[in-house]
């Protein structure tokens, strides 16, 4: 299972290649997963990566790379997370032997999650009957024909259903493994993660999994200036209505171009990053709730409580007694 930062023990990641995966989604995974990270000056990696396969030799998606010379499905077998990537050939069913990898990896316990159609073989395994689950948006329309007892939502960007996670499309990824960190090891280091990766820090799972971006009569302006700003001040009452003033335009004109350009609200957004903060906070020793919740922006330690649980699974003494100080010897970057 996951296995916080104070624990030195790699957390085992298993990454089944079959035929016709993708390869973006399986370097994904390395990026995330199998990296040294020398720059958090911990006393050991955070993952331990393996790729396996069900034939000694597979052709990856149109022929562009072959693998070979890597374990095979037995990897899975002491694995605490097991990722499934995607292939564009969704209507070919997966090999049996890969179907009951998947099935006996979580049946005993470990997490499994989806990039991207993996979430098809998820399906065919039988792990998302009655679950919520994404897939890629050009997909929806035959994963829920092949299987109707999934609960799909299209237009996000990832879920969580606990031991079972799914991404949309590929760089949504990106997002899901970020959120994986996250949970593993806490808001600080996956940040650090996320700036060697040069991506967004975090993005909330139930953002729009695309952006609307039609030939607009005025250029769009960008947002970053806005944010940036933003980021500096959360711990003041920012309202959307400050937002809008500062950008200069109309509370409206503000909700559509984080529409258009995040896929979210600008409340979803400023309440995501005081939680993020929140949590940073946290982890750098603060025990005062109140102070954490009046540096955050979040106003009241009764409602830090409910956005920290909301978003990391804990509440706030969990997460400290989890990621704190006193929790292990990483260095803070």
């Amino acid at each position: 299972m996951p296995q916080g930062s104070s624990q030195h023990r790699p957390h085992k990641v298993a990454v089944i290649v079959d035929e016709g995966t993708n390869p973006f989604e399986v370097g994904v995974a390395t990026e995330l997963f199998g990296l040294p990270r020398p720059e958090l000056g911990l006393p050991g990696p955070l993952y331990e990566v393996a790729l396996c396969t069900p034939t000694p030799e597979v052709r990856m998606n149109h022929g562009f790379f072959t693998l070979s010379g890597v374990p095979g499905l037995e990897a899975v077998d002491d694995a605490d997370t097991l990722v499934v990537p995607g292939r564009p050939d969704n209507v070919v069913p997966r090999g049996e032997d890969v179907l009951e990898a998947i099935r006996r990896t979580h049946a005993r316990g470990a997490r499994v999650m989806s990039l991207c159609t993996g979430s098809f073989a998820l399906a065919e395994a039988g792990l998302l009957d009655g679950l919520r689950a994404t897939t890629h948006w050009m997909w929806a329309g035959l994963f829920r024909e092949l299987h109707p007892k999934v609960r799909l939502e299209a237009d996000v960007l990832f879920i969580d259903e606990g031991g079972v996670l799914t991404a949309a499309g590929s760089a949504a990824a990106l997002d899901l493994g970020l959120h994986v960190v996250r949970r593993d090891h806490g808001a600080e280091i996956a940040n650090a993660v996320s700036r060697r990766l040069v991506f967004a820090a975090h993005r909330d799972g139930g953002q729009r999994q695309f952006v609307e971006r039609p030939l607009p009569d005025v250029r769009e302006e960008s947002l970053g200036p806005l944010l940036a700003w933003a980021q500096e001040r959360l711990g003041e009452p920012l309202t959307v209505g400050d937002l809008a003033i500062r950008a200069a335009v109309s509370p409206a004109t503000l909700h559509r171009r984080f529409r258009v350009q995040l896929g979210t609200t600008p409340l979803a957004w400023l309440t995501g990053e005081r939680v993020a903060l929140a949590c940073r906070l946290i982890e750098r020793g603060e025990e005062r709730l109140d102070v954490v919740a009046a540096r955050s922006g979040l106003g009241t330690a009764a409602n830090l409580r409910a956005r920290v649980r909301r978003e990391t699974g804990l509440s706030p003494s969990a997460y400290r007694r989890r990621f704190g100080p006193a929790a292990g010897e990483a260095v803070r970057v």
